[in-house]
């Protein structure tokens, strides 16, 4: 624990946070509900004195996971009625290492897999999560309400996921750490997924060591904070492509890595191989395959729910349109009610498509330990509806997550009183390589845990 207060302490004042910035007040919208047990279970931690990892401290989940006792939904009316009897063993994993369990975060409901007009942070479940430093800014997608909590103090530590963007995106928008591990090696045994083959459950967190602190809990190892006390000698890939559409962000980008530079660290400029309208199709339509098969099974694994297939997913927003459908439909359901599971036709797209971003990423490889560039650009405003403007961010999520690759993401400043951040890319089951690199981010650009402004309007 880093704080002298009690896990009872910490606990209350979350949820003196919760109610007063995020329920009410600033109406932050980041938090879907809130442990009936948590207090309970942080006056058990501080009774027992137990020594443990997390040590007490108060930890949000996104409403993908499952918690024992919350409504679990991805932010879906379809789901609400879903109370699993048993934590995903990701949560299970963090009980254990004395994590006090608050609560749920929003997200953009089903991980923004809906529709191509979806809005990041939006779900039926909890309307519109905010931008804590701009109110009528994006807070990113999906894993929203995770990003935007942690960056307005709510709870220091909270865990995300990703597909293709879905931490590393927020984590950006809010000016937090976030890493996306290695796909596979968190397991995602009671997380509402989208794809076997990219989904990936992650932490969310105010510091590189949290975050390191996290990845050992989650992934059950223990190297990750080694990493940071003992760093290893890096070659760091500079990624000359990996720019956003926003020429103050790309500034920043610059700024870091000179900063990087005169700290003695090896650099090397690379240029990746571009993806074109074919591979983000391959993505795309892999995804959509994969959510028929992966969710029908989750779903079917649920018989009290009464919603048992992707099918009866799209049916209920039909009978609901008015309150499902208010903003924007459902069309990524129909395609994906079209295309099927795992047919021919989808092996061969993720064969292909898996080919290019392996080639990509190796051209970086093949002479670097990891690959740097910028994610996104400042947060956009919301816009229900209209969807969202990812046109200015980088490519540099999009090759980590068709391979599994992981990547991670530190603040590196402010453009027009919103966070910008840098990317940390590795191969496969490198983890310590991303965090060592963000470790020597986050000491060369000093920043520290960045303060939201709160500004509404």
């Amino acid at each position: 624990m880093e704080s002298n207060d009690s896990s009872q302490e910490l606990v209350q004042q979350a949820l003196g946070k919760i109610e007063t910035i995020d329920h009410s007040g600033y109406e932050l919208r980041s938090v879907l509900e809130v442990s009936a047990t948590a207090l309970d279970d942080a006056r058990e931690y501080d009774n027992n004195k137990r020594d443990l990892p997390l040590g007490g401290v108060p930890i949000l989940i996104k409403n993908n996971i499952e918690v024992k006792g919350l409504s679990v939904s991805a932010g879906s009316l379809a789901l609400v009625n879903n109370r699993p009897q048993q934590d995903a063993q990701l949560v299970t994993r963090l009980r254990q290492a004395g994590a006090i369990i608050l609560g749920s975060t929003n997200l953009s409901e089903w991980a923004n897999i809906r529709s191509s007009q979806s809005t990041s942070g939006w779900s039926g479940v909890g309307g519109l999560t905010a931008n804590p430093w701009i109110h009528k800014h994006s807070a990113g997608g999906s894993s929203s309400g995770s990003g935007a909590a942690v960056a307005a103090n709510i709870t220091q530590w909270a865990i995300g996921s990703e597909t293709d963007g879905s931490i590393i995106c927020p984590a950006s928008l809010n000016g937090t750490v976030g890493i996306k591990p290695t796909v596979g090696s968190v397991p995602t045994h009671g997380v509402i997924p989208i794809s076997k083959s990219q989904d990936s459950p992650g932490p969310m967190t105010q510091t590189v060591h949290q975050a390191a602190q996290l990845l050992e809990i989650l992934t059950g190892t223990s190297q990750y904070i080694s990493a940071l006390t003992n760093p290893q000698d890096l070659v760091y890939g500079i990624v000359t492509n990996w720019k956003t559409s926003n020429d103050a962000t790309n500034a920043l980008l610059e700024e870091a890595i000179s900063r990087l530079s005169k700290s003695g660290a090896t650099l090397k400029e690379i240029v990746l191989p571009e993806p074109g309208t074919l591979e983000g199709t391959d993505e795309f339509h892999v995804l959509l395959h994969e959510l028929y098969s992966d969710l029908g099974e989750f779903l079917s694994q649920r018989p009290g729910l009464g919603i048992a297939s992707l099918a009866d997913v799209v049916a209920f927003n039909r009978a609901h349109e008015d309150t499902e459908m208010q903003f924007f439909k459902q069309e990524l359901f129909d395609d994906a009610l079209k295309l099927k599971g795992r047919t021919a036709e989808y092996l061969a797209k993720r064969e292909r498509n898996l080919a290019w971003a392996t080639n990509a990423l190796s051209v970086g490889f093949d002479t670097c330990d990891v690959l740097i560039g910028a994610t996104y650009a400042p947060a956009w405003e919301s816009t229900l509806g209209k969807g969202d403007q990812h046109g200015d961010a980088s490519w540099i999520t999009m090759a980590p997550a068709i391979t599994g690759a992981p990547i991670g993401t530190v603040p590196m400043g402010l453009v027009n009183g919103l966070p910008v951040g840098i990317g940390i890319v590795s191969s496969r089951n490198q983890e310590a390589k991303v965090l060592t690199a963000m470790a020597a981010l986050e000491r060369v650009l000093d920043i520290g845990v960045m303060q939201p402004t709160f500004v509404e309007g």
